[in-house]
């Protein structure tokens, strides 16, 4: 931040400190800077910075707010969320008893991060019998839900899949943003053993060996907008 006096008189010639023309020069020469100029009119004595000390605080606190907000969005990226959630999940509990219900659940656990493994998922949470995981690649987010479908079946299990790609915020560990809100929705609106994705993930995996059939345009709660939802093919 540089800040210049535009009253001030003198310039590069004359050596006077204060020339606008020395904060100008200056803030060529520092990359990143930027230039604000103040006038405090003529009453003001020559080289009496400090009188205009308020209106210098003021503009390097803007200067600071826009630092820390750009700084803000280098903590976003564009990343493919997943949603798998267990469907009927207090029903089969109920049928299969508490005990034999924790082991499935483990053995869920297991071949769900097995499969991020493999497909080289991160595994951002797990509230209950539901993951939540994020991938660097769709293809592969959406390959992930595939066999996740098909290796838990021998358990008795079906599960729900939803995906979605757009800029998420990882804040304190945390993964936020819209991208997560709209990837949740869509897993709600899945049905058992299905996959449900985004037009945004379908249409980044044109030219890949995945299928995609119709699902409807939806309202996602809380989400602007009606979205159009495809499902993965078997």
């Amino acid at each position: 931040m540089v800040i210049s006096d535009v009253d001030a008189e003198g310039d590069l010639e004359t050596g006077a400190e204060m020339s606008p023309k020395n904060g100008r020069l200056a803030a060529k020469l520092i990359p990143g800077s930027q230039l604000a100029e103040l006038s405090g009119g003529a009453m003001l004595p020559r080289r009496h910075w400090y009188a205009r000390s308020q209106a210098s605080i003021d503009e390097i606190g803007r200067f600071v707010g826009r630092i820390r907000t750009q700084e803000a969005s280098f903590d976003r990226a564009l990343a493919t969320v997943l949603f798998t959630d267990i469907v009927g999940s207090t029903e089969k509990a109920a049928e299969v008893g508490d005990r034999v219900w924790r082991d499935l659940v483990r053995r869920h656990h297991s071949i769900v991060r097995t499969m991020l493994a493999r497909y080289r998922g991160k595994e951002i949470d797990t509230a209950g019998d539901g993951f939540f995981a994020t991938f660097d690649g769709p293809a592969r987010a959406v390959h992930c839900a595939v066999a996740v479908v098909e290796a838990v079946r021998p358990l008795g299990l079906e599960i729900r899949a939803g995906l979605h790609t757009g800029e998420v915020e990882t804040v304190g560990g945390k993964v936020t943003g819209m991208a997560v809100n709209i990837g949740a929705r869509i897993t709600g609106l899945a049905g058992p053993s299905e996959v449900l994705t985004s037009s945004t993930v379908k249409d980044l995996v044109a030219g890949s060996d995945l299928a995609f059939e119709e699902a409807g345009e939806h309202e996602l709660k809380g989400v602007p907008d009606r979205w159009r939802l495809y499902r993965v093919a078997g």
